[in-house]
């Protein structure tokens, strides 16, 4: 398993930087519109026909999979990287593999759920 993680790993950290990227930019202006400035009555907030039609198109699709998965692995990583700081290298194969394992399986169910919506 540890080969196969060290294949990988290229595909793991493009999926983490852009985890990063993702979580930083667009999530929290998303966060700051939604949960701060619409309440606020700063900016008016989304009709539900409104929503689900940019949720429907192609674009808000591709938009909604990138903000539930990607920081799913940057989560995973994160915490790898954490346990292996703080002496978890003899076990960091498994731990790796249950981190993947639940990032990849959240993945999924993101696609499922966007693709279904």
């Amino acid at each position: 398993m540890k080969q196969f993680l060290l294949k990988v790993e290229p595909v793991i950290w493009l999926l983490f930087g852009q985890g990063i990227m993702i979580g930083t930019m667009l999530l929290t202006g998303w966060v700051l519109v939604m949960g701060v400035l619409a309440p606020l009555g700063v900016v008016d907030s989304l009709s539900y026909e409104h929503a689900h039609g940019l949720a429907s198109s192609l674009i808000g699709r591709v938009v909604l999979v990138a903000l539930i998965a990607l920081p799913l692995w940057k989560g995973a990583h994160h915490i790898r990287s954490l346990s292996i700081d703080f002496g978890g290298a003899d076990r960091d194969t498994e731990l790796a593999t249950f981190l993947y394992g639940i990032a990849s399986v959240g993945s999924l169910l993101a696609i499922v759920a966007v693709v279904r919506l």
